[in-house]
């Protein structure tokens, strides 16, 4: 019989490692929620001055709103039915037994969770809540992309009820699929594929998922009046706040380091500096790369170019921060930092998609190269035992093509499940109650007829506190200043 002190010992040090994690989960998702304070700097900045308390309005209001929707039903969904959660004492108030699953190929397939919702007594431990606490702010952080891509001109009733299905079916479904034990997570232990499809932090959950849904919504609401010309020919307009957007960048870059650092669940991991230093390097390089490309191709590196491009190497390092080396990462970055150009010209004069802060091409194109990055350049030192395969996460370039097969799979799933939702949901509600304000308020700025109050005083000088810009000067939003150049 074990030595009841070496016992007891043994009992008090897993509950202070287990409190620890707790500990480092939670500050963790402190930092990701001061995030929202970044995105709707960005956005109200890189958008008018007539629609700064709309814009920077709703980037407010979709914190209030993911945490209530995300209570009631997404937490449930997601998380329901994920199992022991081992970095929080393989605690099992979340039971995989309650995972709905369905038999295909002699293989389960689970699709939601079952339990869980509105956080009932009998479940409200701890380690339940610091999980759903870190889940929730990464799904608002998806909740606010869209608002960037249909920013003013979206009906303010509109963005709360599909805010609403974000945070409660869209979100929650896809992310069960590959965080809470659902099907994708297990390509790899019922199909041979790599560990299946493997997203550290959220390349593709949270930043494809958003992405997909900004898209599809900037399509559907259409352009902002007076962006295209009638010969198509792009009508660019500057950000009314360029110290605005950069400063929201870094609370951005600093925020990420809870986010992708904080996905180890585990301040006993020390795994964790690497995910932070890799995070670092690929935000250098996404910024530097756009800023030279920006320059080589435009004739001057634009700070609104700057600012997406560290956004677009932080989305890529997100999925695949815990499983390369340095080089793959500052790599990855400087990719990501030359393709958010690429596709925003592309999006905006090809594909003459009016997205105002480049949100799709940010989130979306670049969430699915984070996606791919892991796929290529996992190199197998790190995700033993991860979603039941022995082995550490390996990519193609370090001999697994199965990894990469996986990532493509769950790609091509976000974009077919994601965007058929956000477009059916968006359709619905505009039957309903309409989506887009009236051109009238679009022209004179919505913070009045849609918020009920002016961004900035009337008297805050002619180009902060003017609401009147007529529709000739509607254009595209700094992020895209330049792209008419293309075309």
């Amino acid at each position: 019989m074990a030595d009841p002190t070496i016992s007891e010992l043994a009992k008090q040090l897993s509950d202070t490692q287990t409190a620890l994690n707790i500990v480092w989960t939670m500050v963790a998702g402190f930092l990701v929620m001061f995030m929202q304070a970044g995105f709707a700097l960005v956005e109200t900045g890189l958008t008018r001055a007539k629609n700064v308390a709309h814009t920077m309005g709703m980037n407010f209001f979709v914190y209030a709103i993911g945490i209530i929707g995300f209570y009631f039903v997404g937490f449930g969904l997601q998380m329901g039915g994920m199992g022991p959660m081992a970095t929080f004492g393989n605690e099992e108030m979340l039971k995989a037994t309650s995972e709905f699953t369905v038999t295909l190929f002699g293989k389960s397939f689970g699709l939601f969770g079952t339990s869980g919702f509105m956080l009932p007594l009998t479940m409200y431990t701890p380690a339940v809540a610091a999980t759903f606490l870190f889940q929730m702010v990464f799904m608002d952080t998806t909740c606010t992309i869209p608002t960037g891509a249909a920013a003013e001109r979206w009906k303010i009733t509109s963005f709360i009820i599909f805010s609403f299905v974000i945070s409660t079916v869209i979100y929650p479904v896809y992310a069960n699929w590959v965080w809470g034990g659902g099907w994708l997570s297990q390509l790899g232990a019922n199909f041979g594929l790599g560990h299946g499809h493997v997203d550290f932090a959220g390349s593709s959950v949270v930043h494809m998922t958003g992405g997909v849904a900004a898209i599809v919504l900037a399509k559907m609401i259409g352009p902002r009046l007076g962006k295209y010309g009638k010969d198509g020919r792009v009508n660019p307009i500057p950000a009314h706040n360029i110290p605005q957007v950069m400063i929201g960048t870094f609370i951005l870059a600093f925020g990420w380091f809870g986010f992708n650092a904080g996905s180890t669940l585990s301040g006993m991991d020390t795994r964790l500096s690497i995910v932070a230093t890799n995070t670092l390097l690929a935000s250098a390089t996404g910024a530097f790369a756009a800023a030279m490309y920006a320059k080589f191709r435009f004739g001057k590196p634009d700070p609104s170019w700057l600012a997406n491009g560290m956004l677009a190497g932080l989305v890529a390092i997100t999925a695949p921060c815990a499983f390369v080396s340095s080089w793959a990462a500052m790599f990855i970055g400087a990719v990501a930092g030359v393709l958010v150009i690429v596709a925003a010209v592309f999006i905006d004069t090809k594909l003459k998609i009016d997205d105002p802060v480049g949100a799709s091409a940010v989130h979306g194109v670049n969430g699915a190269w984070g996606i791919l990055s892991l796929g290529l350049f996992a190199n197998g030192t790190y995700g033993q035992g991860l979603n039941g395969v022995a082995h550490g996460v390996t990519g193609f370039f370090y001999g697994d093509k199965g990894q990469l097969v996986a990532s493509i799979i769950g790609i091509l799933v976000n974009v077919a499940y994601v965007g058929a939702m956000a477009a059916l949901a968006f359709f619905v509600i505009g039957k309903v109650f309409g989506n887009r304000v009236s051109a009238e308020d679009e022209i004179n700025g919505l913070d009045l007829p849609e918020m009920g109050v002016q961004g900035y005083a009337p008297d805050a000088g002619p180009h902060l506190g003017s609401s009147q810009h007529p529709p000739e000067a509607v254009g595209v939003a700094s992020v895209q200043a330049l792209a008419h150049k293309a075309t």
